[in-house]
């Protein structure tokens, strides 16, 4: 039977140096990490904002860092989401500021227009709540539809520049048809579908028809090759039931 061979001792002393590393290597990975760990338990006393800070309200901005203040062991998602929660704030990104501060980055909404009764409306159709934004234009639609509502929006503003009023209402009903209000007080319903050639139609007419006509308060669109005039006193939540003062072309 073969005896088993006895390390050398320049072999031993390698396995002991080799086993006398790892063990410090580890002692050392053990106490660096409790380190981090007592500095990140540390509580925060220091909260520094960055990013779109300006376009954020100063008593949030307060009463935010006094949240992240007396909730110092709370990570760094749950004071993202506080963050997020501030009126006027798309995202935020949160890091921890070694030894006792924390930093948040803001990305801010930009408002393109008022949305239904209590929302607001960026370019890119996001919806989301904050005060302020009574000097926009408002859009009104079901929901889920509010980037469709403001892409027509936008290119109603182009085909009734003319009428010489801006838009202020631009509305999408549950079943689908466009209805505009300017600022002079004109309501037009642009009917379902494609409302662009009977937009076209009509403005390029305006200029040709009488003050009084001008001054009913509502345009119906809704014909084949036409539209009508009609009194704003007489509308009723069924626009082909009101009375029409003035008409160009045939109803559809």
């Amino acid at each position: 039977m073969n005896a088993t061979p006895t390390p050398t001792p320049a072999l031993a002393r390698r396995i002991v140096a080799a086993i006398a590393g790892a063990v410090a290597t580890g002692l050392l990975a053990w106490g660096a990490w409790m380190a981090f760990e007592s500095v990140v338990s540390q509580p925060v006393t220091h909260v520094v904002y960055a990013g779109a800070v300006d376009r954020l309200a100063p008593a949030e901005l307060e009463a935010l860092a006094a949240r992240v203040k007396a909730t110092p062991t709370a990570s760094l998602e749950e004071f993202r989401a506080a963050a997020r929660r501030v009126p006027w704030v798309r995202d935020a990104a949160v890091r921890r500021v070694l030894p006792d501060g924390i930093e948040i980055t803001f990305v801010a909404h930009t408002a393109f227009a008022r949305w239904n009764d209590a929302q607001l409306v960026s370019r890119d159709g996001e919806v989301f709540a904050a005060p302020g934004g009574e000097d926009l234009p408002r859009l009104r639609g079901p929901d889920s539809t509010a980037l469709q509502v403001v892409r027509e929006y936008e290119q109603a503003v182009v085909a009734l520049a003319p009428l010489g009023a801006p838009i202020a209402e631009f509305r999408l009903s549950p079943r689908g048809a466009w209805h505009a209000t300017l600022a002079s007080g004109l309501a037009i319903s642009l009917g379902r579908g494609d409302w662009r050639p009977r937009a076209e139609r009509f403005v390029a007419s305006w200029p040709k028809l009488s003050p009084e006509a001008r001054a009913t308060g509502f345009a119906d669109l809704r014909y084949s090759s036409g539209f009508a005039m009609k009194r704003a006193a007489t509308l009723t939540l069924s626009p082909t039931k009101t009375l029409s003062t003035e008409k160009r072309g045939s109803e559809r």
